[in-house]
């Protein structure tokens, strides 16, 4: 039996919505950037649980234009929002893939060519050989540094941001303005 566990909640307070947005964005409030700090605080706390645990952002607004129309506008906007930083991710993390597939094939071709010539000079004698082959085996293993690193590496903490922004474009969302308001 799975125990699913319960959605974890984030919440925000606002004073008025612009607070939530980049006040240097002209796009219209559907499509605007959440602002710097909206944005880390929302997803430091996604962060913070489980990753299969599902979150829920509820934010308390004092000041509204009193006619309903900010609840459903912060809903679209922030799903809007990560919905967008999710499409980037998965274009910064095919971009990380290909990067590392031109410098695996750089990296082994390289590699390859150090080990051609170390075989070459297998048959000769001396500290002037010796340190050439050596040197060109250290380099050549060098070379394969980059694909390692990103492969090892560089493209889990991508590949998770891209999972977390995925969840937050579709967590529920609430509302609450401030009564009087």
């Amino acid at each position: 039996m799975t125990h699913k566990l319960p959605a974890q909640t984030i919440e925000l307070n606002l004073l008025s919505v612009q607070q939530l947005f980049n006040s240097m964005d002209p796009s219209p409030f559907h499509e605007r950037d959440l602002d710097d700090d909206a944005e880390e605080f929302i997803v430091s706390w996604a962060r913070e649980h489980p990753p299969g645990q599902a979150v829920r952002l509820v934010v308390h607004l004092r000041d509204s234009a009193g006619d309903g129309s900010e609840s459903s506008m912060i809903r679209d906007s922030i799903h809007h929002y990560f919905d967008y930083k999710a499409e980037l991710n998965r274009r910064d993390f095919e971009r990380l893939m290909r990067e590392a597939w031109i410098s695996l094939i750089i990296g082994m071709s390289f590699l390859g060519l150090c080990a051609v010539v170390v075989q070459a000079l297998s048959h000769r004698s001396g500290a002037w050989p010796d340190m050439i082959r050596e040197g060109l085996t250290i380099t050549g293993w060098v070379a394969m540094w980059r694909p390692l690193d990103i492969y090892l590496y560089r493209w889990w903490p991508v590949h998770e941001l891209g999972r977390i922004y995925r969840k937050l474009s579709k967590m529920p969302i609430e509302v609450n303005v401030a009564k009087g308001g």
